[in-house]
């Protein structure tokens, strides 16, 4: 609240400012994403996939359900990668797997194409602790091996950006 003086009329007025709740819409969006989901439950196998920044947890269940990513189905999730459906069923493929499981990931950090890769990473890895076999399968494919290629630091006085040359003097 905040007073205000009226030079002509030398009359006080007071200014309220009002702020709009936002505990509404935080619970509508909530409630829109968690109602459709089914939450597996029961016995699982958990791994960890990483890719630059991006790390997984990964944890598949032996029955049929839903394959959700961070509170989410995986289709909306990796909407924006054109052929992200062929990467994450490429495990399932391999080993025959298709259908069989149900998945759920929780990815945080880098952007979408790297958290994809470490969900797939993560799958790979889960599979072969479900069966020892699926290893001979999901190696030769590259599926169980972290790509380690990270963003280059960048340095101190280069200006700015990681491959940038230092500014000569001209005098």
């Amino acid at each position: 609240m905040a007073l205000k003086l009226n030079k002509k009329k030398k009359v006080i007025k007071k200014i309220i400012k009002k702020s709009k709740p936002v505990k509404k819409l935080v619970k509508r969006v909530e409630s829109e994403t968690s109602s459709n989901l089914i939450v597996p439950t029961g016995k699982y196998y958990e791994a960890i996939g990483r890719r630059k920044v991006a790390t997984a947890r990964v944890r598949i269940y032996e029955s049929e359900g839903d394959f959700i990513v961070n509170d989410k189905v995986v289709g909306q999730y990796f909407g924006t990668i054109s052929d992200a459906k062929l990467r994450y069923n490429k495990p399932f493929e391999l080993t025959g797997t298709k259908g069989k499981f149900s998945i759920t990931a929780i990815v945080s950090g880098s952007g979408s194409s790297s958290q994809l890769d470490a969900v797939v990473h993560g799958i790979s890895r889960a599979l072969e602790k479900y069966d020892p076999t699926f290893r001979a399968l999901l190696k030769p494919e590259g599926l169980l091996k972290r790509d380690d290629r990270m963003k280059e630091t960048r340095k101190i006085g280069m200006g700015g950006k990681a491959r940038r040359k230092r500014q000569s003097p001209k005098r």
